[in-house]
């Protein structure tokens, strides 16, 4: 039976009996949508116009889960795990690319908590190579090379936490720096995380650091102090802080099990381009573990992660982080800081440390609530966290270039399902 099917059975079961859904090992406990205060047919109404998006070829599929009050309040699959493939499934494996940000902030929070890592101490305390950056004036000289100019601010770990660290990424957008990142091969795999930060660190900046917002690969080379701060692969320092202790069994750089290939999700060809590059394939290792975009993972996995951070940075006695750690990296950090080139967070959202975060109810082209934060991933994933509401909604889909409407239509779908709202 198709799993969207099974998951509405089971729901309208639960609603005619008043019994809870079981839960899985392992996972958060399962909930009555309606006695977690949110509408069963408005529900089926998200259900349906995403079974709508897929017929019409917006993405093989889907996998969609509304977490209320710590628990699974609602969880539908529709389509197709590959563009030819099986019914889409509850476990398939999802490349979160940017989704991997907040992780890997949450890891060095950890170590900001430990007194390893200070937030406004230089990168170049960590990472030498940082000491003396040059920053892009956007003027080319008489051989039509960048002209650069040495940067008179520091870049700080609170920098790359926050995107305002001066660098950018090169597969979207124009400029100079951009240009100098895809002619030195910054996205070659075959770098690690620190190594792809010293050579980061060769490179002119887009900005001064700490004077503007531009999305960029500040958390990959935030792995890469990770990386120099701990001694570790940053994979095996997730793993060891944040995966095994949360029981998050399916995320990872890789997926080293052949058995569980046949689980990974797909996009359709001609909708699988991010900028010039193709989607990166997790069955096979490669020295780079992207600490702004590598991870592969679940909708279960990263809602443990999710309800970990909503909790105050604690799960089912299992605490990852404090819960005033959790409150600043969930606060506003650009006061006083300009929007660069592509302001990724949009209006009404500011962006924390590791998070956009809405600064109000309004101003924005979506439904939210004031002190909501959230993140997406380029293929299409997206989650988002409203600690007003007690409300975590996760979206998981392969579709790098329907990605935007598709979150936006998501976004506008899952709050009119809330029915019992905690705001006066």
């Amino acid at each position: 039976m198709n799993t969207l099917k099974t998951g509405l059975l089971a729901g309208i079961c639960a609603v005619a009996t008043g019994l809870a859904l079981p839960a899985m090992a392992d996972q958060l406990p399962r909930g009555e949508a309606e006695a977690l205060g949110l509408d069963p047919a408005r529900l089926a109404r998200l259900d349906g116009t995403f079974q709508a998006l897929v017929d019409k070829g917006m993405m093989p599929g889907a996998v969609i889960m509304l977490i209320r009050d710590g628990h699974i309040a609602h969880l539908s699959s529709m389509g197709t795990l590959t563009p030819d493939g099986p019914e889409m499934t509850e476990d398939a494996i999802f490349r979160i690319y940017s989704m991997t940000k907040p992780i890997v902030s949450a890891a060095a929070m950890q170590l900001v908590e430990e007194g390893r890592l200070v937030l406004n101490a230089p990168v170049a305390t960590y990472i030498p190579e940082f000491a003396k950056m040059t920053v892009a004036t956007g003027e080319t000289d008489a051989e039509g090379k960048a002209v650069t100019v040495p940067a008179t601010r520091t870049m700080t770990v609170q920098d790359l936490l926050r995107h305002t660290s001066g660098l950018t990424y090169g597969f979207f957008g124009s400029g100079p720096a951009r240009e100098a990142y895809n002619e030195a091969g910054v996205a070659n795999s075959e770098l690690s995380g620190l190594e792809q930060a010293k050579l980061l660190a060769s490179l002119p900046l887009e900005h001064e650091p700490g004077t503007k917002w531009e999305y960029s690969r500040s958390t990959d080379v935030l792995g890469g102090v990770i990386e120099a701060v701990t001694g570790q692969p940053l994979g095996e320092v997730l793993k060891a802080r944040i995966f095994d202790p949360l029981g998050m069994e399916d995320t990872d750089f890789y997926v080293d099990d052949s058995a569980d290939h046949g689980r990974i999700a797909e996009a359709y060809p001609d909708h699988a381009k991010i900028g010039p590059f193709g989607m990166f394939d997790p069955r096979s290792r490669a020295p780079s573990q992207s600490g702004g975009g590598g991870l592969v993972s679940t909708v279960h996995d990263y809602a443990l992660f999710a309800q970990a951070m909503m909790n105050g940075g604690e799960l089912n006695g299992t605490r990852i982080l404090s819960p005033k750690t959790v409150q600043l990296m969930t606060s506003n950090h650009l006061d006083g800081i300009a929007p660069g080139k592509y302001y990724l967070p949009g209006p009404g959202y500011g962006f924390g440390l590791g998070y956009g975060v809405r600064l109000e109810t309004g101003n924005a082209p979506s439904f939210g609530s004031a002190g909501e934060y959230y993140w997406g991933g380029a293929a299409g994933t997206y989650y988002v966290a409203d600690p007003q509401e007690d409300f975590i909604a996760l979206l998981m889909i392969q579709s790098p270039t329907n990605r935007t409407p598709v979150r936006l239509t998501f976004k506008n779908l899952i709050y009119p399902t809330i029915i019992d709202s905690k705001v006066d």
